[in-house]
């Protein structure tokens, strides 16, 4: 069967846990949790990671030009009940029921595949060689020319063609990758050279073009923009460039807009262009025929409210806010559809160098907040701390009435707690047990939103102010006009983190910093970052793979 009709037949025939199952296992591996345990069986390695009843095996090795090894490996498994998921030369076998404990020692005690071939004769381990995928970084010559809704509508058209996408964010946001979650399927993750580094950056790339049939990646602002840019990315990964150009107001100009974006910098691959909010199939074509030879067109989205995705202050409302995303993307998807965009071009994405992280914090369960309330989490965060060897416990201050039981310490990442204060200021049970967590000399970790909650009292930005859970002596408001925005660097004692900060809000506080935070621009605003005990608050927004260890200082015991 061609790949892409196996993608397709198996797409429709996983479940949503099993896709989301997938997605996560072949991004992260599981590497060191504790429902992760590893067998040798002849010239495998095999993975069996447990999940309630389902029990997932990833096998790997014996790549042989024969293939013998792995239809007598595949074989064995068949019988045993499984499902064998193929994609390149990485296998998934799935089996759904309630026996993943007799399977498991059903597995210790069989005979074992056929010995290996000598070494010699094996070939290259996939974890090394290249992985090839088409890929695509979409970006714009400024904000606000539909970005992510573009990115949103191409990541549902290519799943609507049996592909598995991935879909990552160029620079730090939350709000734009909840959308593109849904039109994707899979998690997303920031890609940013100066917070996490270009072996970071690799390294997600190239797990996920072990999965995907297309890689997508939404740029920030325009093109070339800020200090480390959409472009920049592109060049130092090697990814084609999808310009989205807003063409409400033009016609030829659009072609001379988009040479001058291609031409700008020569080493910069500009793979095609894509129009946005076009007035008819008449304006489509005029702007199709402005382009200059070598640049492709991707096709083209009219002006319609009925796909346009709702903003508030902060950028686009949540996603579980807007009740018919998922109808809005797929309008979108349906109208690109008239214009079959092309496959993007294939890049080859290469491993990044590695070691393993100590696992210094296991043991330790860490209590996550996240609701409507507090939801500004980066997937990689959360990643970092369970290599670390964390557990997440998550829980919502809207709803729950205390921690989790067993919390060693307390994750409260930013969001929207201004929408939510008279929940907040209700829940006075979560409010005495992060005191009595506080009291105890426990972690707790507060960013932006999260340390604008410990303040003793918050206004909204009409002026009304509620009670909040009085860790922090001073009180919070929120304004109109933005306080800070930018890419900041902090040197704590636990060691030297990068984030980013962008708020409307304020604190009055007499409590004096521990330190202030590092602009990464020279006219940037440096934040104030307060501790008390073991109690870390600041606007600043950490990016834990920018330091594990310090990360790992901060959440320990």
């Amino acid at each position: 069967m061609h790949q892409r009709d196996f993608a397709k037949t198996l797409r429709q025939t996983m479940t949503d846990a099993e896709r989301h199952l997938w997605f996560h296992l072949r991004a992260h591996r599981f590497d060191g949790q504790k429902f992760r345990r590893q067998q040798p069986i002849g010239a495998y390695v095999v993975d069996f990671v447990h999940f309630g009843a389902r029990l997932i095996i990833e096998a790997d090795g014996g790549q042989h030009a024969d293939g013998a090894h792995d239809s007598v490996r595949d074989a064995w498994f068949v019988a045993q009940g499984f499902r064998v998921l193929r994609f390149w030369n990485d296998d998934i076998l799935l089996r759904t029921d309630a026996v993943t404990a007799t399977i498991w020692d059903a597995l210790r005690a069989s005979p074992s595949p056929p010995a290996p071939l000598p070494r010699g004769e094996r070939g290259v381990q996939p974890s090394l060689a290249p992985r090839h995928c088409p890929a695509l970084l979409i970006s714009a010559p400024a904000s606000g020319q539909g970005k992510t809704t573009a990115t949103a509508a191409l990541a549902r058209w290519h799943r609507d063609q049996g592909r598995r996408v991935r879909v990552f964010k160029t620079g730090p946001d939350y709000l734009d990758p909840m959308v593109l979650e849904q039109a994707s399927g899979a998690p997303v993750y920031q890609l940013d050279l100066w917070m996490g580094g270009e072996d970071h950056c690799r390294a997600l790339l190239y797990a996920a073009a072990a999965e995907a049939d297309v890689i997508l990646v939404e740029g920030v602002m325009g093109l070339f923009d800020g200090q480390s840019s959409s472009a920049d990315l592109a060049e130092r990964l090697g990814l084609p460039v999808l310009v989205v150009i807003d063409a409400s107001a033009m016609a030829q100009t659009f072609g001379a807009l988009a040479f001058g974006l291609a031409n700008f910098r020569p080493q910069l691959q500009v793979a095609g262009v894509l129009a946005n909010r076009i007035g008819g199939e008449v304006h489509a074509q005029m702007l199709r025929e402005s382009l200059p030879p070598g640049l492709a067109w991707f096709g083209a989205l009219p002006r319609e409210a009925a796909f346009e995705l709702p903003s508030r202050h902060l950028g686009l409302v949540q996603a579980a806010e807007v009740a018919d995303l998922d109808h809005r993307i797929g309008l979108a998807a349906q109208a690109l559809d008239r214009s079959g965009p092309a496959l993007p071009p294939s890049v080859a994405f290469s491993a990044a160098a590695s070691s393993p992280l100590p696992r210094r914090l296991a043991g330790v369960r860490i209590a996550v907040a996240r609701d409507a309330a507090f939801s500004f989490l980066y997937r990689a965060n959360l990643d970092m701390l369970q290599a670390l060897g964390a557990e997440l416990a998550f829980f919502s201050p809207l709803a729950d009435s205390g921690l989790p039981a067993g919390t060693d310490s307390v994750y409260l990442p930013g969001g929207y707690p201004e929408l939510h204060l008279d929940a907040l200021a209700a829940n006075r049970g979560l409010k005495a047990a992060l005191v009595e967590h506080h009291t105890q000399g426990r972690p707790i970790v507060a960013e932006c939103g999260g340390m604008l909650a410990l303040l003793d009292g918050m206004a909204d930005v009409q002026g009304v102010e509620r009670p909040m859970w009085g860790l922090l002596p001073g009180r919070g408001e929120m304004g109109q006009r933005r306080e800070n925005l930018g890419m900041q660097e902090v040197e704590l004692p636990e060691g030297r983190l990068r984030g980013h900060t962008f708020h409307h809000g304020r604190i009055r506080t007499d409590i004096q910093p521990l330190v202030m935070t590092q602009p990464q621009r020279v006219q940037g605003k440096p934040e104030a970052v307060y501790r008390l005990g073991r109690l870390h608050a600041s606007f600043l927004h950490l990016y834990f793979p920018s330091d594990p260890l310090a990360v790992a200082a901060l959440f320990g015991p």
